[in-house]
């Protein structure tokens, strides 16, 4: 499977193509920022009317990644959800299919700014996790180490085209949007910049995961 395998805090790990991380060892899948149910949320809200279908293609995604990498756990970074009303929304069909994805695994829901709090869904809801020497959370902390985190839906340009991107210093990895009604940020952002170590790579996603220093 197309990825990129780097240490941190001397743990080997491979960040996916698809935007999902692979913690070898552990067996354990880390995914960041789903925001199921979004064009639920904006059509409540009054906004467009977008397709409704971001949810179906996200888990169909996500089961991809399940098949072929057979975790046994499974962390959701945080902002799996537009907001809590969306997740009480999913459709029945939508519920059993993430009840199917999860069944044999040990399923943790990181608690993010547009989810904060149980969604009344199969699994286990934390602030965050540490397993040392990592730490998983929704929104890095400046001066952390070991650190695991999305939130900021990172992008980043290479030739003519961008992507999402993981972006990874000696610190921390910041993973991509894996929703797929997802905007992002672009790598030059201060909120990015400043966080990020001046020698920090960015990893594009797609069929081939590009390697480049981080765009500044």
């Amino acid at each position: 499977m197309n990825g990129f395998d780097f240490t941190l805090a001397g743990i080997s790990l491979v960040a996916f193509g698809s935007g999902a991380l692979w913690w070898p060892d552990q067996r354990l899948l880390c995914v960041s920022d789903l925001h199921l149910g979004k064009s639920e949320r904006i059509a409540r809200r009054g906004g467009a009317a977008l397709p409704p279908y971001d949810t179906r293609d996200t888990l169909t995604r996500l089961a991809v990644d399940l098949t072929r990498m057979q975790p046994r756990i499974v962390i959701c970074l945080g902002d799996s959800f537009d907001d809590l009303d969306a997740a009480r929304a999913l459709p029945e069909e939508e519920r059993q299919w993430i009840a199917k994805l999860q069944a044999g695994r040990r399923w943790v829901w990181i608690e993010g700014n547009h989810d904060a709090g149980p969604a009344g869904l199969a699994g286990t809801s934390l602030a965050e996790l540490p397993l040392a020497p990592l730490s998983f959370r929704h929104i890095a902390r400046p001066g952390a180490s070991g650190e695991i985190s999305g939130h900021y839906h990172p992008k980043a340009r290479l030739a003519t085209a961008t992507r999402p991107a993981f972006l990874l210093d000696r610190d921390r990895v910041i993973l991509p949007a894996y929703g797929s009604y997802t905007g992002g940020l672009r790598t030059n952002d201060p909120a990015l910049s400043d966080l990020m170590r001046p020698e920090a790579l960015a990893l594009l996603t797609g069929a081939t995961v590009h390697a480049i220093p981080m765009p500044r």
